[in-house]
């Protein structure tokens, strides 16, 4: 479900004519990010709307990895190292869009001192992998 106000909402709707994107699946869309934190900087969105990390539970662990599995064959796919990449979510408040999304940034040994900041796993930023640790200690909803 979109929301009407949601810039992502409606980049993975397709409603965004001036952003590019990259790949497409049934479940999200993968884009360059405006503010780029190093040489590429990525995002995967939903296609559904999830404010953040925190709307999902242990049965969205399964999205999180295809969300992680499509952003590394695509950074493979134009040649860029996933090796030297950082892959992870912002929790809230340190969100700026109030939709999930995942950044992918390459090369993560490039980064500035303030990406390094924004970007460094910590409460507030979860790397792929600390969010499906996270997802599967959170009780499904249904």
């Amino acid at each position: 479900m979109a929301e009407d106000n949601c810039i992502f909402c409606k980049i993975s709707g397709g409603q965004e004519p001036t952003t590019v994107l990259e790949l497409e699946t049934d479940e999200f869309v993968i884009f360059k990010d405006i503010k780029p934190a190093s040489q590429h900087h990525y995002l995967a969105v939903t296609k559904r709307h999830y404010t953040s990390l925190k709307d999902l539970d242990k049965t969205h662990d399964a999205l999180v990895a295809r969300m992680e599995s499509g952003l590394k064959e695509f950074l493979a796919g134009k040649g860029i190292s996933v090796q030297d990449a950082l892959l992870g979510f912002h929790l809230p408040p340190f969100i700026t869009v109030k939709h999930l999304h995942m950044h992918a940034i390459a090369p993560r040994s490039e980064m500035g001192f303030l990406s390094r900041l924004i970007f460094r796993p910590s409460v507030w930023f979860k790397t792929a992998e600390d969010a499906r640790v996270y997802l599967s200690q959170v009780e499904s909803s249904q």
